[in-house]
């Protein structure tokens, strides 16, 4: 087998976090075992080409080429000659090879040398690889253990290329959600633009504090002031002046209790990723600034803790917003489209080509459409359709619901312009959409994408936790549409 030409991949810290380091080889001398995978379809003719032995032991291990099973041959010292992995030919091969990196030996391995020629499923196969061995280990101690792991070397060709960066965006997503809220307040999230924004020479600025008020971000201030850690709008700008605007919305609530409409403790304990919205949109503008993409970037991000204290806001409450319509605080527990308003209100005055906003931001999508589907609005026909299209594509969906216009009223208010809330318990989503709807006017192509940012339990490449959804189909469309 040939050996890799280049180890792809660099060290790369978020925090103490070095993500993917412990799966990837790079001692150049190394001689990887290959990973050769098998098309589940082409099962049968390509068993008709094996030897003898290969045959007998194949059968013997049950092995019939099942999308994402394993096999390892022995090679003619005993040792291991080859892993054969199955897979389907579809947008769902990524999660086939990504059960490799946690079940193989110690090792060295790497993809076959005749998948370098197909270059999507090369891609593919490599994500896979990546994300199924992203861990977050942070917070434990190191047994030991990480030395022991297989390692995986990849060629230096474009598609390898391709599946790092879309997996340090992924990974960084991942990591920023799942650090716990006492180390990732409003300061820390903008830590961590900055280093990102250093990282690719992007410009990062922050308004802190008392100066949303002078500044005109009254909402943002209003929630995030019941906290002692003080709340921030942060504003990464990259890229050619000139060249079509991409803005980035999103929802930084780095802990969320509810507020004075105290959520019970059942519902508090994810809390800490109610920043995952946030953690898309940097996610997303790694992608964005790693590829070089032709565009002209800008990330704004409210970021705030929702507590409860004599300085917090209360129900009942009429609130100020930068774009100057008055809200009535029907609950403090829907806070984050309040924080949206004044950044939404900021991204649509520069009318830019395409606004994306993403946010944690309703129980009710996550009950209309299930955990791993997050919910899609838009004032676009063009845009959504491009980005539930890509979505499918890529495996990673999206699923439009509608801003129905006869359900604007329900916002209504007696004392204030619109409440931030409706009194009906039907249509969360698409209410909660309708309301930020108000502060986007003016966007001539803005989409918000409502998710829940989280694994509840463990699937190959996707463990327990912070998980990135929809930025994987966003960069894709920008990619196509913008790219160079």
């Amino acid at each position: 087998m040939r050996l890799p030409i280049a180890f792809t991949i660099t060290r790369h810290h978020q925090g103490s976090l070095k993500l993917f380091d412990h799966i990837i080889a790079r001692d150049p001398s190394a001689n990887p075992t290959p990973i050769t995978p098998i098309l589940e379809s082409g099962f049968e003719s390509w068993l008709a080409t094996q030897s003898d032995a290969a045959r007998s032991w194949i059968a013997a291990n049950g092995f019939e080429g099942k999308r994402g099973t394993q096999l390892s041959l022995p090679g003619a010292d005993g040792s291991v000659g080859t892993v054969l992995i199955g897979y389907a030919d579809d947008a769902k091969a990524i999660w086939d090879f990504a059960g490799l990196p946690k079940s193989l030996a110690a090792g060295t391995y790497a993809l076959s040398d005749d998948l370098t020629d197909k270059d999507d499923l090369y891609e593919k196969a490599a994500l896979g690889l990546y994300l199924g061995g992203y861990q977050f280990d942070r917070y434990r101690k190191d047994d030991g253990k990480k030395d022991k792991r297989a390692r995986i070397a990849l060629h230096d060709i474009d598609a390898a290329k391709r599946a790092e960066n879309i997996a340090r965006g992924i990974g960084l997503a991942r990591d920023l959600i799942n650090v716990p809220a006492n180390d990732m307040g409003p300061a820390e999230l903008e830590a961590a633009a900055s280093a990102l924004g250093k990282e690719f020479g992007a410009k990062v600025s922050a308004i802190v504090g008392e100066e949303l008020i002078k500044q005109n971000y009254p909402a943002i201030h209003t929630v995030g002031h019941g906290s002692d850690r003080a709340p921030r709008l942060i504003d990464l700008k990259w890229g050619d002046e000139n060249a079509p605007k991409i803005t980035l919305v999103g929802k930084g609530v780095c802990f969320d209790t509810g507020g004075y409409d105290l959520k019970p403790s059942s519902n508090m304990i994810l809390m800490k990723k109610d920043m995952g919205g946030s953690a898309q949109v940097l996610g997303l503008a790694r992608m964005i600034m790693a590829a070089d993409l032709p565009v002209r970037l800008r990330v704004l991000i409210p970021a705030v803790e929702n507590m409860v204290s004599g300085r917090a806001y209360r129900p009942s409450d009429i609130l100020q917003t930068r774009k100057g319509i008055t809200v009535e605080v029907g609950n403090t527990d829907a806070e984050g489209r309040i924080v949206l308003s004044d950044a939404l209100t900021e991204a649509a005055s520069e009318d830019p080509d395409m606004l994306l906003d993403f946010a944690t931001l309703t129980g009710a999508a996550r009950v209309a459409l299930g955990l791993g589907l997050p919910a899609l609005f838009s004032n676009d026909d063009d845009l959504a359709n491009g980005l539930m299209e890509t979505g499918l594509a890529e495996n990673d969906p999206l699923w439009r619901l509608p801003l129905w216009d006869d359900y604007r009223s329900q916002l209504d208010s007696k004392a204030a312009d619109m409440n931030n809330i409706s009194g009906s318990p039907f249509g969360g989503a698409i209410i909660a959409a309708l309301f930020l709807d108000r502060f986007a006017e003016g966007a001539k192509s803005w989409a918000h994408i409502d998710l829940m940012a989280w694994n509840p339990s463990d699937r190959p490449g996707r463990p327990t936790g912070g998980e990135a959804q929809g930025i994987r189909a966003a960069f894709k469309l920008i990619k196509d549409r913008y790219g160079k």
